[in-house]
């Protein structure tokens, strides 16, 4: 395998952990047994988590657009697809949180990070219609 399918996995194990800790999160902030400050968690989860994965694809995308490669193009959709059922799930349980925890971080991230899996399956999308452009050969 190539560089830019090793870090469209990585992009794409990076996505799947995002989506757990922040459902994971959620599902805690439910009934939580001890206090806690969502904000700084949350902001913790999208640095170590989204932030990586979102760059990771571009990087792969970038690395692979001259060739265009369907394999590559299958994970960072694969990532976009997890991102975006992971933060539709997060959403439901928005309304379930205990009115103390629910503050702005915890409201906004579902929502957007479902429409920054728009582009990210888009981009991955790209690399199916890009055709491989032929060698030059010279005398």
């Amino acid at each position: 395998m190539a560089i830019e399918k090793y870090l469209a996995l990585a992009s794409l194990g990076l996505f799947v952990m995002f989506g757990g800790e922040i459902t994971v999160f959620y599902n805690y902030l439910i009934t939580p047994t001890s206090e806690v400050e969502p904000e700084p968690k949350i902001l913790m989860y999208v640095s170590i988590g989204a932030a990586p994965a979102m760059i990771m694809a571009g990087t792969s995308f970038i690395m692979s657009k001259r060739y265009g490669s369907r394999n590559v193009g299958a994970i960072i959709i694969g990532g976009g697809a997890v991102l975006l059922a992971s933060m539709f799930y997060a959403n439901t349980l928005v309304s379930q949180i205990d009115k103390n925890y629910l503050v702005f971080a915890v409201e906004t991230v579902p929502p957007l990070f479902m429409a920054v899996s728009i582009p990210v399956m888009a981009t991955g999308a790209f690399l199916f219609r890009t055709k491989p452009r032929p060698k030059k050969e010279y005398f």
